[in-house]
């Protein structure tokens, strides 16, 4: 009794061993698995190479049924296979037994184990049931004409169907070498066809040990082929049915029966060739597990090709396609593919739709693409905004709702269109409503986005919302959630009124050793609230705050972060004059100083620390501190030239309000503006190139460049006043300027800087610009301004 795999074996020593024995799980025959072992001799006789193989022999009942006689069988399979022993014929008789009354297997229709894999088509079922015994017929059939290759390769499809079969079908090369050439010869002649052939090698495909079988026979490229062919069938389908309809409106009753007959033959053309691009589509799905495989997909268009097959209505075609895309869509090259093809124009149809698997996949696809900025903007003008927000309240898909929602509040110019639908309310409600200490990520970030908009904070605000946010933040120490208060405190206006019942619990957190990150956004939401009714001086000694500012002000301390929002609260305490003199007192100031040197490569501290510096020589208890006790007009002197422009501005407001109050720093201030000024006129006029036509604009004598071999300063009618030139007395100094202001009434004060600086009821100057939110130039809740054009 030959093994069926004896064939690979060509040893000259060999030995059988074994002889267990079981059921064929599908079909009515016993496996009796063995293992031979082989050795390969020397020239001397010796035993060289030793190898040991796992092998099984089938042996099919064909005479098995009802009424067989189940003890002569077994005796005969055990003297007709000398791989069984005599001692098993009692087994060998139970397994046959146990065969003759099993239900079999391959009666019915078969049910395929793979949930993902397509049902059989319509109008494809046939009623003949195959048996693999008989693929040489089937392999016949498929040298016949069209129904019978039709007709063999659907008995060849049930077989593959069943995955015992697959193995079996592998080693049948004829077969599957006869699939791929009829495949390749007469797809177009027949859907059905190329529908059975493409599904058999579906069924491989499933499996990633076939996938070298299907790039054998080139599978994959002639799959790719096909479904560009039927969709450009497709589109002349429409248009020759377009044209019809058309027609259709003439009240002529032939042309309607033709529009009509021309509808329903398109119809079924269309349910046959989704069926063939839905399996042809599935093996490529496969057989882009492989990233080398999904490049080649990728350089034949497979995008492109996908995007098109989203205009279909077909469910189970485009949970396929969406899927596909999908796992396409986390490359950039296939990303890029699908905004020239308009994707989200595309997707926007399927939120929300009837169908839940469908609508589940489109949201995945949609949140991986949201991580591209031109298709959040697309998404939004598309007006999915208030589609996935009504999402929100479905707990299958409110998890990827909500992650696509939140790349789309990460744009400032989107935040506030949140305020016109119903999501603050909801997204409020899961907050409350959340059972853990610690709320979900994908909502507390998405929270924090949107509190950093004025008008989503009067929503989050609204009647207890801002006292319940504050109870559970306080209770569980919850740093996201604080930093979501925190972001609604910085807005002016009445919301941040409402802080005033919290100012005590807030200062209570910051010396209570809480976790640091807590910390920093308590003192974050307190730095927020430039309050004029507020008594920052009863705060700071109720809560004994100022050893604890001083203390976190020495390098190395604590965390940059924390040192940061400690420097912006002192900031802000500042602003009253008796805190000012308070922090002024306790030996602040020179720490700030320390704090500069070592943080002067850093922005943030600069400004901010520069902010404290203004605040402190703003009030008249210590002005004479910072002026007369400290280095500090030294220090902003050199950074009065900064490259930030925010921390210039800073340092020049600081710098008006010590040169109006002390003469000699004045003048020290006075001559570095000029000198930093004239070089900036030298260095631009060195730089200058002018053509030939330019030099003729200032005269005939002015020939020469300007700077040859004379001084410019030395060159009067460079400078103008009020009444014209300036007479030609030499280099002009520093007291032109305050000569000049004071003859055109500019000045106030005795020295040559601005002294209209009036105060606000805060105790703020008018004009002047509040604490800086960053180093950059622009608080979080500024208005960005963008050009939208038509929609």
């Amino acid at each position: 009794c030959q093994p069926d795999d004896s064939r690979d074996v060509f040893l000259p020593c060999r030995k059988v061993k074994g002889g267990n024995i079981d059921v064929h799980p599908s079909e009515k025959a016993l496996v009796v698995h063995y293992q031979v072992e082989a050795t390969i001799l020397g020239e001397m006789g010796d035993p060289m190479l030793g190898e040991r193989k796992e092998c099984q022999k089938i042996i099919r009942l064909k005479s098995l049924n009802a009424n067989t006689d189940i003890s002569s069988l077994a005796r005969k399979v055990v003297e007709e296979c000398k791989l069984i022993h005599v001692s098993k014929l009692a087994e060998v008789e139970q397994l046959l037994y146990y065969l003759q009354n099993r239900r079999d297997a391959s009666s019915g229709k078969e049910k395929s184990s793979k949930p993902k894999d397509p049902p059989p088509f319509e109008g494809m079922e046939i009623d003949e049931l195959a048996n693999i015994n008989d693929m040489d017929e089937y392999i016949e059939l498929l040298y016949e004409d069209i129904p019978d290759k039709v007709r063999g390769s659907a008995l060849i499809l049930q077989l593959a169907r069943n995955p015992d079969n697959l193995e079996e079908l592998l080693l049948n090369e004829t077969a599957l070498g006869a699939l791929a050439r009829v495949l390749r010869e007469d797809w177009k002649q027949s859907v059905e066809l190329a529908t059975n052939i493409i599904y058999i090698f579906f069924c491989f495909s499933s499996f990633s040990q076939f996938h070298g079988l299907i790039t054998h026979y080139k599978i994959g490229a002639l799959c790719m082929n096909i479904i560009d062919h039927e969709l450009k069938r497709h589109e002349l389908w429409q248009e020759e049915l377009t044209k019809k309809k058309k027609a259709d409106i003439l009240p002529n009753q032939s042309l309607k029966k033709d529009y009509e007959k021309t509808f329903k033959k398109y119809q079924g053309l269309v349910v046959k060739q989704e069926q063939l691009l839905r399996v042809a589509l599935y093996l490529l799905l496969n057989l882009a597990e492989d990233t080398r495989t999904e490049l080649k997909m990728r350089n034949k268009n497979i995008v492109h090709m996908l995007v098109k097959a989203l205009d279909r209505d077909n469910f189970e075609l485009l949970i396929l396609v969406v899927s596909f895309l999908k796992k396409l869509s986390i490359f950039m090259e296939n990303k890029n593919d699908m905004v020239e093809m308009d994707i989200v124009e595309k997707l926007v149809k399927m939120v929300p739709c009837e169908h839940e698997d469908l609508l589940n996949i489109t949201l995945r696809l949609l949140l991986n693409l949201s991580f591209d900025t031109g298709l959040r903007n697309k998404m939004v003008q598309v007006g999915l905004l208030p589609k996935l927000t009504s999402l929100l309240g479905n707990e299958i898909y409110k998890q990827v709702a909500m992650c696509v929602l939140y790349h789309i509040s990460m744009d400032d110019r989107f935040k506030s269109m949140f305020a016109y639908t119903d999501c603050i309310p909801q997204l409020m409600k899961m907050l409350f409503e959340c059972p853990d200490e610690r709320i979900d990520l994908e909502l507390i970030s998405f929270c924090i986005n949107l509190a950093a908009n004025k008008r989503n904070v009067q929503l989050i605000c609204e009647g207890n919302g801002l006292k319940m946010l504050m109870k559970r933040a306080l209770k569980f120490k919850d740093p996201l959630l604080m930093k979501m208060i925190r972001n609604v405190s910085q807005h002016d206006g009445p919301t941040k009124n409402l802080f005033i019942d919290y100012v005590g619990d807030l200062a209570a957190q910051i010396c209570n050793d809480e976790e640091e990150e807590f910390v920093i956004e308590c003192l974050g939401t307190l730095a927020n609230l430039t309050l004029p009714d507020l008594d920052w001086e009863l705060v700071l000694k109720e809560y004994k705050l100022v050893p604890y500012l001083k203390d976190k002000l020495k390098p190395g301390t604590a965390e940059d972060d924390l040192v940061l929002e400690v420097v912006i609260m002192i900031g802000t305490v500042s602003m009253d004059d008796s805190c000012a003199a308070l922090l002024a007192k306790s030996g602040i100031i020179p720490a700030l100083i320390e704090l500069l040197n070592a943080q002067q490569e850093d922005d943030e501290f600069v400004c901010q620390i520069i902010y404290v510096f203004y605040q402190m020589v703003f009030h008249q208890a210590t002005r004479d501190v910072i002026i007369k006790e400290t280095q500090a007009p030294a220090y902003l002197i050199d950074l009065m030239h900064d490259k930030n422009a925010e921390i210039r501005k800073v340092c020049d407001n600081t710098l008006d309000i010590i040169a109006e109050y002390d003469e000699e720093w004045a003048k020290k201030i006075q001559s570095e503006k000029f000198r930093w000024h004239n070089s900036q006129w030298l260095e631009m006029v060195e730089n200058r190139q002018m053509d030939e036509s330019e030099q003729y604009l200032y005269g005939d004598d002015c020939i020469e460049p300007y700077i040859h071999d004379v001084d410019i300063l030395e060159r009067p009618d460079l400078y103008y006043n009020a009444d014209g030139l300036i007479a030609p007395d030499g280099a002009v100094s520093p007291d032109f300027f305050s000569e000049y202001h004071l003859q055109n009434g500019d000045l106030v004060g005795q020295h040559p800087f601005p002294s209209s600086i009036g105060v606000d009821g805060f105790g703020q100057p008018v004009g002047m610009p509040a604490r800086p939110a960053t180093a950059y130039g622009y608080r979080p809740d500024e208005p960005y301004y963008y050009s939208y054009g038509a929609r």
